[in-house]
């Protein structure tokens, strides 16, 4: 299996939409305004958030293998799977879970989610969960006295610890973003085989937080390098200009920014020394930057086109991040292709 990752293509200009090979897609987000009127057949998150400096109005991020996928619907989950490879997108109104007790709504979705995940998982025999991109409304505001990034966590950990996946140590790679509205969206790509985590040596281990940051740490791993046959993909989690535990350089975008990229070096030195293939780069990373202010947009292309180089693939997105201090987050992933695996 190759599993492809093919970015800001419109659907009829990919090179297998017009012969007849749309079901060797694993799944896809697509990132904009509204998606297209005729949504394609495979597993769509829909992320609605502005995607800066393209003038266009969307566009789409497609996973593509060279076999064919098996697909369908568990509790609400739109699924593809090739082979060991599985990718779902779930969406839940939190305003299903307004009767649900103790905890917020958000809380209650939140683990929901995750417990259908999990049994998609036992399901298919797949029980390794490698990236999870996690979408919510208003991650800042706060509701009932606890910011609902923390509420998110809560409900997160509690599922984890409920299917007895542990919330420390071998946990996915995953981002947690802020939109303006809609529902908690959440895609996920998942296995046979177990992931390995990378963690930065910089910063603190997001599971290992102080309570400060709430009653629940955050559950995701730093990267993860996972292994699709022939493959060795570096997915690395959504990473802000934070150091230690701490939020460094507030109100300097730019200091985020470089920060940031830091992190995302340090990241790529600790999966180097695990990798089972040549070393990973930085100019090689597929880049999506998420960017809270979009007046902020220009200086933060600027500074990573100087890091980075003009060729370095990026897509820029107006989002909110999971502290109200931080002005953007970048996460990336590349691929390398295995002798054997």
């Amino acid at each position: 299996m190759n599993l492809q990752l093919f970015t800001g293509l419109p659907l009829q200009d990919l090179p297998f939409a017009a012969s007849g090979e749309a079901d060797q897609v694993l799944g896809g987000v697509w990132l904009g305004g509204s998606p297209p009127l005729r949504p394609p057949v495979w597993p769509v998150q829909a992320i609605a958030t502005p995607v800066l400096g393209t003038g266009s109005a969307g566009m789409q991020e497609i996973w593509r293998c060279n076999e064919a996928c098996t697909e369908g619907r568990f509790e609400g989950i739109a699924w593809r799977r090739a082979g060991n490879l599985l990718y779902g997108v779930i969406d839940l109104d939190e305003a299903a879970f307004s009767a649900v007790l103790p905890g917020s709504p958000l809380q209650a979705a939140s683990q929901e989610a995750y417990r259908r995940i999990f049994r998609l998982l036992e399901a298919q025999g797949l029980p390794h969960l490698w990236r999870v991109w996690n979408y919510l409304a208003g991650i800042n505001q706060e509701v009932d006295g606890l910011e609902r990034y923390r509420q998110f966590n809560i409900g997160r950990q509690d599922a984890f610890l409920e299917y007895a996946r542990g919330a420390t140590g071998n946990v996915p790679a995953a981002c947690a973003i802020g939109l303006a509205s809609g529902p908690l969206s959440i895609a996920f790509m998942a296995g046979r085989e177990p992931a390995v985590p990378v963690e930065n040596p910089r910063q603190v281990s997001a599971y290992n937080y102080p309570s400060e940051y709430g009653p629940r740490s955050p559950t995701f791993s730093r990267a993860a390098l996972v292994y699709p046959p022939a493959q060795e993909v570096l997915f690395i989690s959504g990473t802000a200009s934070i150091v230690g535990h701490q939020t460094v350089h507030p109100d300097d975008v730019p200091g985020q920014c470089r920060e940031s990229m830091a992190n995302i070096a340090a990241v790529v030195g600790e999966a180097n020394r695990l990798c089972r293939s040549p070393e990973f780069t930085l100019d090689e990373l597929s880049y999506r930057v998420y960017i809270r202010h979009a007046a902020d947009f220009a200086v933060v292309r600027e500074t990573l086109t100087d890091m980075l180089g003009s060729a370095a693939e990026i897509i820029y997105v107006q989002a909110d991040i999971c502290r109200h201090d931080l002005l953007l987050e970048i996460e990336a992933m590349a691929s390398h292709t295995l002798g054997s695996c």
